[in-house]
């Protein structure tokens, strides 16, 4: 089936808007595809270099033209779950190159911090800049010139659009995203939340939370619920970087690794010294950044995205915007019920048929291209298929189901849980923001009452503490910008606004900060541009003053008489506190250079201006 026309003028826009960068981009990574690499042009000091803790097979090999070298580009560490698996592969993929008859080498690693970890704390002013940071050691990973193919071992929130951005940048290599898989189930998402709002009401202590919150997090893999990590897991797998019905499967389990020594072979296969080559950087066109929003709304997503895919788009040459993220959300249904849209979790999901479901879903009604290309060398209809062992232990592939295997969790386009995708952009005097709406009841859609300002998100759990937020109220925590510091994730701040809400009043949050790929049932307008720091008109904005929150028609606003609004002089703020400790001195330049999450959010700008 072909795609509807209305998400082809969206596309269509794109290409237009496209339509220098695109080319320029394009050109550029052709030319770097026939300047090399050729090792065998290479100073004898540079390739000796390059191989000289290699086995002698593998510097034999190396030494000519013929054999494909694959890049493994890793964000390993033993401390996070989700990361924590990885350690075992690069002997898989070495071992799988062999047996395809070519080299595989660890070019580096990268960072990966957990906002898991570092949620409210100090630490959490470095995760989004950490995705630049990521991007630019997988560059220096690369810049040995020396690999005709990489794999990327990246899972969470800022990881994989790091991955992504470099390479692109990279975009003459051919890529392939190997996943490590979700962790298995715990203790369920909602008895989690339960626990976390008792503990902020004071009913339970420390000892209850934590052993609740250890039997959700408990082994290796990602987290379950459907936050940035497994929305990006989506995303690579319905634009085409992961092998079909790769995004799910448990670590540690016999398909998982037969999944990773399939993905090390065909990454081989799509070199430039086959006739299979296929470059990331033609897989990563509009069609297929298209075919990511459309999945991102038709799963609930996360909010994140709406700046990572800016920035993974930009480094292709490609221009998206926030509007484009809105007319798709109203074209796109709601097909999961994933937590915090719902009770289930990412296993629950795989299981009721997973990706293949929902990408024949969205093929069947006409919501993503087809005709686009993947490492799998299929287009998109080759992804309608689930991930088996076969009987030599090795992944097979099979039709996905056509029946949802749980219609509380997954459906198809012709029944979905909503019509929309649930995602929108707010214009008005305060500026522009993005607001999740997936889970939030239709009669908090538009809320108006007045406002509560904060310069952080402690002085707004102080006040929700001393009883001062027992009202109806729009907490304003502005100064949270990528100037101001880093941008933080203010997801420390769900249970104090969900028990506001459960209490019966009429609550919402407006920040210049983000919130959490586990944006719940909160009305959040988030990400507002410009920000505090660049002279945002949220710095205008005075305790009392009448906020107006209308998610249906796309309006953020203050309810003051717009002469005397025009007059206001903005706020100020000692950020003073953000300079230092926990290696923010460090990122001092990052924040005096960042773009607005309009364009990205962060210090790489792909020749466009902050």
């Amino acid at each position: 089936m072909s795609v509807r026309s209305e998400i082809m003028a969206v596309t269509e826009r794109v290409i237009e808007r496209s339509r220098q960068s695109r080319p320029a981009y394009l050109e550029r990574i052709h030319a770097a595809r026939d300047a090399g690499p050729h090792r065998s042009t290479l100073a004898c000091g540079n390739l000796a270099h390059s191989f000289a803790a290699c086995s002698p097979f593998d510097k034999a090999a190396l030494s000519g033209n013929t054999v494909a070298n694959l890049a493994i580009v890793t964000a390993y560490n033993d401390m996070l779950s989700a990361h924590q698996p990885y350690e075992r592969f690069p002997d898989v993929i070495r071992q799988a190159a062999h047996e395809a008859g070519g080299v595989a080498q660890v070019a580096g690693g990268v960072p990966a911090m957990c906002d898991g970890v570092t949620q409210g704390q100090t630490g959490m002013d470095l995760s989004l800049f950490s995705r630049d940071v990521i991007a630019m050691s997988t560059g220096v990973a690369l810049s040995h010139n020396t690999f005709d193919a990489a794999v990327y071992l990246g899972i969470c929130d800022k990881i994989v659009p790091g991955l992504m951005m470099a390479a692109l940048s990279f975009g003459h290599l051919p890529a392939v995203f190997v996943p490590a898989g979700p962790m298995t189930s715990g203790i369920s998402n909602d008895e989690k939340a339960k626990t976390r709002q008792l503990y902020a009401e004071g009913k339970i202590g420390r000892a209850e939370l934590l052993e609740s919150e250890s039997k959700s997090y408990h082994g290796p893999g990602t987290c379950t619920f459907y936050g940035t990590a497994n929305s990006n897991q989506m995303l690579m797998e319905i634009m085409g970087l992961h092998l079909p019905g790769a995004s799910f499967v448990n670590p540690n389990t016999p398909l998982r690794d037969a999944l990773t020594r399939a993905a090390t072979k065909r990454a081989l296969a799509i070199t430039a010294l086959g006739n299979e080559y296929t470059p990331v950087g033609e897989i990563i066109d509009e069609k297929a950044i298209i075919n990511g929003i459309v999945g991102l709304h038709a799963t609930g997503g996360s909010t994140n995205h709406t700046i990572h895919l800016i920035a993974i788009a930009r480094a292709a040459g490609i221009q998206i915007t926030w509007d484009d993220f809105n007319d798709l959300s109203e074209l796109v249904p709601l097909l999961t019920r994933i937590y915090p849209n719902g009770m289930a979790d990412v296993n629950h999901f795989h299981a009721a048929g997973g990706m293949g479901f929902l990408i024949g879903a969205l093929l069947d009604g006409g919501l993503v291209h087809p005709d686009v290309r993947t490492v799998a060398g299929t287009g998109l209809e080759g992804y309608r298929t689930e991930a088996k062992l076969d009987a030599q232990g090795e992944a097979s592939w099979s039709p996905a189901p056509a029946v949802s295997g749980d219609r509380n969790v997954l459906r198809d386009a012709t029944e979905p849980f909503q019509a929309t995708g649930g995602l929108k952009v707010l214009d008005g005097n305060i500026g522009r923001a993005v607001i999740k709406i997936s889970s939030v009841k239709p009669d908090r859609h538009v809320i108006e009452a007045p406002a509560i300002v904060f310069h952080s998100q402690n002085a707004m759990i102080d006040a929700f503490k001393a009883g001062e937020m027992n009202r109806d109220c729009v907490a304003v925590v502005r100064f949270q910008g990528p100037k101001a510091n880093g941008m933080p994730e203010l997801h420390k701040l769900t249970p104090q606004l969900g028990i506001l809400q459960d209490r019966g009043f009429r609550v919402a949050l407006v920040t210049d900060g983000r919130m959490s790929g586990a944006s719940g049932k909160v009305p959040a307008a988030i990400h507002v541009t410009p920000e505090a720091k660049d002279g945002g008109a949220i710095a205008k904005i005075r305790d009392g003053d009448m906020i107006r929150l209308d998610a249906d028609a796309n309006r953020l606003e203050v309810l003051v008489d717009p002469a005397e609004w025009a007059a206001r002089e903005l706020a100020t703020a000692d950020l003073s506190g953000n300079e230092f400790g926990t290696g923010r001195e460090l990122f001092a330049a990052f924040r005096a250079v960042a773009g607005s999450a309009e364009i990205g959010g962060g210090v790489i700008h792909f020749g466009v201006a902050a």
